[in-house]
């Protein structure tokens, strides 16, 4: 036995703590009720409520941290009550899209007791493991009596870490049944991921790069169905904080963090709340509930992708103290012209670990970013491409949104705003990691949203 008799008492007083933690749970939770029966009462539009929670699967979940190996999948009495807990909290907040991370999909009784008790509570629920019999993965599930199911998709990365994502495609169905009419489309597309741990600074790539498959493979899903532009919710644990990458490329492409839309904070304000403590006992703020409304400006995916990795390729060059010259100067290598080569690019690239490796960028992506970087297509980059393409890449600006006649737009559609979100447990929302919290070692997030009548628009090319 590796937990020893403290270990056994310390387990049993958390989950003492869970049932003692129930009515504040309660009392956080309720917004997404409260409202949403407010809003009926006083014949408004009704809410649709998301949640998104990372519930830590008890084969990661140590219970001795001088033993790496003794972890809570050993002991059903501890799982089995941690989940229950989970599963009280997830029924009673009663959201209509619940979205969970590190589901234990290996283990049959864990997988039977969500299935039912969610199935029980008027849940639809799709189930998807990581490659490669990692045994965790995710779940997705929606209420029946909010949404009809059109459709569902699985998504492998098939690339380092193993990561997989959902997406489902909704249509907003009762109660929200007063709010239809004829000429107007009440679909929204769900997205549920759990992006890699960047454990050294050569995965970062590797996160950036699962970001473009998704809103690729939702691109392309898109297309292949001929659909009109509407809501998109991301989902899902991105391992990243707001000063990261991941952030600004999706900002890029007019996503919204609904918690910080909620509470009006600004992308700058990194240190606002927190969502995790990971296992080296840092706490960050990396769960995220994304909203990409049909109005918003949207630029060419590729072309937010190309800024982004520039933007990393700025910030890794910054990161060895290179200024501006400096760098011009690192990329040129050898070259005796005032100019920077493909050869010099390639070989700055693989410096900086951005390819030379199997999670790095593939030839045709490195090429690609060159195409991008060579403005005039004359082969080599100059100083002022250099300053334009690379060093002042804007891939992380916030685009503004332009008229509706600019857009030339001539449907609508539904949308979202964001009413409130709310993160439990509440000391998360002010920054801090309290010690009695023992559901998981993530914070659950729900957000509240509440569907109106918007003009859409097409991405730009």
């Amino acid at each position: 036995m590796c937990v020893c008799i403290g270990e056994g008492r310390q387990m049993r007083k958390d989950c003492r703590r869970v049932s003692k933690m129930k009515g504040r749970i309660s009392r956080i939770g309720s917004y997404a009720i409260s409202s949403s029966i407010r809003d009926q009462q006083q014949h408004q539009q009704p809410c649709i409520t998301c949640t998104t929670f990372n519930i830590l699967a008890p084969i990661y979940k140590r219970l001795n941290h001088e033993d790496p190996s003794c972890r809570e999948s050993d002991y059903r009495a501890y799982w089995l009550a941690r989940n229950r807990s989970i599963l009280d909290s997830l029924i009673y907040e009663r959201s209509s899209i619940i979205c969970l991370q590190e589901f234990w999909v290996g283990n049959e009784e864990l997988v039977n007791l969500y299935e039912k008790r969610l199935g029980d509570a008027g849940y639809v629920n799709f189930k998807l493991g990581r490659t490669n019999n990692r045994g965790d993965g995710l779940l997705t599930a929606v209420r029946k009596d909010h949404f009809k199911v059109l459709n569902y998709r699985e998504f492998l990365f098939n690339d380092f870490g193993d990561r997989v994502a959902q997406l489902l495609h909704v249509e907003i169905a009762a109660p929200f049944s007063q709010c239809r009419t004829n000429d107007i489309r009440q679909e929204i597309l769900i997205v549920n991921t759990h992006l890699l741990f960047p454990h050294d600074s050569s995965l970062c790539i590797v996160r950036l790069h699962q970001v473009y498959k998704i809103l690729q493979y939702v691109e392309s899903y898109q297309k292949e169905n001929d659909l009109n532009p509407m809501p998109i919710i991301l989902c899902g644990d991105w391992n990243g904080s707001k000063r990261g990458h991941v952030y600004k490329f999706l900002r890029s492409q007019g996503f919204v963090s609904s918690y910080d839309t909620a509470h009006q904070y600004a992308d700058a304000d990194a240190q606002k709340w927190v969502s995790h403590r990971n296992h080296r006992g840092n706490i960050c703020g990396v769960d995220f509930i994304w909203l990409l409304n049909p109005n918003r400006y949207r630029k060419l995916l590729k072309t937010s992708w190309s800024e982004a990795v520039f933007a990393m390729f700025k910030y890794l060059l910054r990161r060895a103290s290179l200024t501006e010259n400096d760098a011009f100067a690192f990329l040129k290598a050898d070259n005796h012209g005032d100019y920077i080569n493909y050869s010099g690019f390639c070989e700055a690239l693989r410096q900086l670990n951005l390819i030379g490796h199997c999670n790095g960028l593939s030839v045709e992506e490195s090429k690609e970013l060159w195409d991008q970087a060579d403005k005039d297509g004359n082969g080599v980059v100059d100083l002022t491409e250099f300053q334009q393409r690379i060093w002042n890449s804007s891939g992380s600006e916030q685009r503004e949104e332009i008229s509706h006649e600019a857009r030339g737009i001539q449907e609508q559609t539904i949308g979202f705003s964001i009413k409130n979100a709310v993160l439990f447990p509440p000391e998360v929302e002010k920054g801090t990691w309290p010690e009695d919290y023992s559901l998981s070692d993530h914070a659950r997030l729900t957000v509240v949203f509440s569907p109106i009548r918007m003009p859409c628009s097409q991405s730009l090319s």
